[in-house]
């Protein structure tokens, strides 16, 4: 009586069995899989990590002025031109007024009309140096790098603006060319020397510490006081020169007055 359904489940075990293994497979091979250990190289503790390495860059941990410094980046990155233009007006102007307010002199607007023009003219060039300064010159040592950007700066760039600087002051307050030539013997060479004092260890800084749109800004700062000593040296050039007029002046006056003099006594001698 109960040997059909008997063998009709003795049957039916095997494929129950099958298909508990098949079912079984899968799940064991997801459990092997997760707890396969993952390389060691790809665990890096957290507590090994250097602590400066998460704080931000210190021109970005000035306080209020952070707003400021992340604006002028912004700036510099989208309109560099016009960035350059205005700091350089800006600079120009300060420097001007400053220097002469130094001279204790009447304020000349005529001469801070020639200082504007001047950096106008001269921003875009200089940002271009700069520029090449940053991408050439680039070794393996960093030191050597910035050696050297700091030698090919100072024996190429100042004599060059210096001369650009000083001789268009003289032709733009009308000096001739023979002034103007005496002018940069009087100031370029002086301010030459004098710029190993302050550019050498500017751009140094700038280079070594400093982002490439935060480098203008940095030495602008310098460069305030670096054209307010330049617009005092070509304020002394000036009076140098109206000295020597004067001087000349009054030569000519004293030969012309002894000529006058000599024809005076020749003619009220008695003829032999």
């Amino acid at each position: 009586m109960f040997a059909p359904q008997f063998r009709t489940a003795a049957v039916r075990l095997p494929f129950r069995g099958l298909r508990y293994q098949i079912q079984l497979r899968p799940q064991s091979t997801l459990t092997n899989a997760k707890k396969t250990p993952e390389p060691v190289a790809a665990k890096v503790p957290i507590a090994s990590a250097s602590p400066s390495a998460s704080l931000p860059p210190i021109w970005q941990r000035l306080g209020p002025l952070t707003t400021a410094a992340n604006a002028y980046s912004r700036s510099q990155r989208k309109r560099p031109y016009v960035t350059q233009v205005v700091g350089a007006l800006i600079i120009y102007l300060c420097a001007d007024l400053s220097a002469q307010r130094i001279g204790g002199r009447e304020y000349d607007p005529k001469r801070t009309g020639r200082m504007l023009f001047l950096g106008l003219i001269a921003a875009i060039p200089n940002f271009h140096w700069f520029v090449f300064l940053s991408s050439n010159f680039n070794f393996a040592s960093k030191t050597l790098s910035i050696a050297t950007k700091v030698a090919v700066n100072q024996l190429i760039f100042p004599p060059i603006f210096n001369t650009y600087f000083f001789g268009g002051q003289a032709l733009l307050s009308g000096e001739t060319m023979e002034n103007t030539i005496q002018r940069l013997r009087d100031t370029v060479p002086t301010s030459w020397m004098n710029s190993f004092k302050v550019w050498p260890a500017t751009v140094a800084f700038c280079m070594a510490v400093l982002p490439f749109e935060f480098r203008s800004i940095c030495s602008g700062v310098v460069a305030v006081g670096w054209q307010t000593y330049l617009s005092y040296l070509n304020r002394q050039a000036e009076l140098l020169e109206q000295t020597r007029k004067l001087v000349k002046e009054t030569t000519e006056t004293n030969n012309a007055v002894v000529a006058a003099v000599r024809e005076c006594q020749e003619a009220a001698a008695p003829a032999v």
